[in-house]
């Protein structure tokens, strides 16, 4: 395919005429002699505006993306210095407007190399009315998403980018500007898995942060299921009022939910209140020693806050299921169990597989439950985590809360590799992808 490629190109570069080759040199010229005037002004001004970009300052952005700058500040003499993390946002966008006046020169010869085809070929060529015409007709598309992409490409891509470059410079702890930061490739990497501060935090985090993933998507899903499977039922009555009222649950703001369980689970909440009038002793639910205690409502507060979606979710795609099918298995002796395990499960894990991974990733990363139930605890055997914080909590810990940043972009990629790895292949392992026409 490459060969291909490379084959198709140099055809082209010994076919092309000089209104090719001018183009090549100033873009825009080939299409003015082809008398293409207003899109070749176009192409003009854009290859003007991005080289006074890059002489002014693109190229500077550009070597300092690589220096992350050479002059430390210093404010007692009066010296301003370079900042690093700006250089390296900089370079970044210096890359983009490359990577756009790339396209945009291959565009440039594209689009003249096809006019001297039309020309040879004795075909007259468009003119700018008609290829605008043609461009909001045939490619309606490309206007349309134009503007989308643009803003995906500066408020999405650039920070992840700058995010993921973090965690391969030193950035963090004293290292901040004017302090000049440097890269130090995967040293951050290796700190995670080697350094005993690091080490056991890690291996811990990322064993309960697993479990808790899976443990939580399992819980809500099957919750959820039931819940819809339960309202089915004839025998059930004031079915609208039994699917508004977990509604209402989902529809109250989490983080108002979770400060609800936190003061309701605390050593003057209600709960400990009815414990100590019956003569008991007040527990401790989310105290420094409640380990396991405060995981358990951890993943019971997130089964309160799910349950709904996932019951909505399975209500509608229940209610598509081939009723035959139900009443063939049951003439042919299934029991509801064999019905439920046969066909209502793969018929689910079918539609809902897409959500279900979905799911697994927000639960992976759910930064909120433990941070508004028992943020802010630091255990000893953890370095600046307790046992109920995921692999988000720590990150916010270490960046945000003790200026660990490059550590904290270096987790960030760890959590993206993770979830990612197990997504792709839960997928392309699922029905959902290797069996798509069953259910249709």
């Amino acid at each position: 395919m490459v060969k291909q490629k490379i084959k198709k190109i140099g055809e082209c570069c010994r076919d092309s005429g000089w209104q090719v080759k001018l183009s090549a040199v100033l873009m825009g010229g080939g299409q003015i002699c082809y008398g293409r005037v207003a899109k070749g002004i176009l192409f003009l001004i854009a290859e003007i505006s991005i080289l006074i970009y890059l002489v002014a300052r693109g190229w500077s952005d550009i070597k300092g993306f690589f220096t992350l700058g050479t002059q430390k500040g210093d404010a007692w003499l009066g010296i301003e210095g370079e900042n690093s993390v700006v250089m390296l946002l900089m370079g970044i966008l210096a890359w983009i407007v490359l990577g756009v006046f790339l396209t945009l020169y291959r565009l440039n010869l594209k689009d003249v190399y096809q006019m001297q085809k039309r020309k040879e070929q004795g075909k007259p060529l468009l003119t700018f009315r008609q290829e605008v015409a043609q461009l909001l007709d045939k490619k309606f598309y490309v206007m349309v998403l134009a503007l989308p992409v643009i803003g995906v490409c500066i408020f999405n891509i650039l920070p992840i980018v700058f995010m993921i470059l973090i965690a391969f410079t030193n950035y963090g702890g004293n290292i901040v500007p004017p302090e000049l930061v440097d890269w130090v490739g995967i040293a951050n990497f290796q700190k995670l898995v080697t350094l005993s501060r690091f080490l056991p935090t890690f291996f811990k985090i990322l064993g309960w942060n697993v479990v808790w993933a899976i443990l939580s998507t399992t819980l809500n899903y099957f919750a959820g299921l039931g819940l819809a499977l339960l309202l089915e039922k004839e025998c059930v009555k004031g079915k609208a009022f039994w699917r508004a009222f977990p509604v209402l649950a989902y529809a109250i703001p989490g983080f108002i939910t979770l400060l609800a369980f936190k003061f309701m689970f605390s050593y003057g909440g209600p709960i400990n209140q009815m414990i100590v009038d019956g003569g008991g002793t007040a527990i401790g639910f989310l105290d420094l020693d409640a380990k396991w205690t405060a995981r358990l409502i951890g993943l019971l507060v997130n089964c309160w806050i799910s349950v709904p979606s996932i019951m909505l979710l399975a209500t509608g795609n229940l209610s598509n299921r081939d009723i035959s099918l139900y009443e063939a298995a049951g003439i042919d002796g299934a029991g509801r169990w064999k019905q439920f395990q046969k066909l209502t499960m793969p018929f689910m894990l079918f539609s809902t597989m897409p959500v279900l991974l979905g799911q697994f990733i927000g639960n992976f990363n759910n930064f909120g439950i433990f941070y508004f139930l028992r943020g802010g605890l630091y255990l000893d055997g953890y370095f600046l985590a307790s046992d109920t914080d995921l692999l988000i909590n720590w990150l916010y810990n270490l960046s945000i809360d003790n200026n660990y940043y490059c550590i904290g972009a270096a987790i960030s990629l760890v959590i993206f590799m993770i979830t990612s790895v197990i997504s792709l292949l839960v997928y392309i392992k699922s029905p959902s992808y290797r069996e798509e026409d069953t259910f249709q």
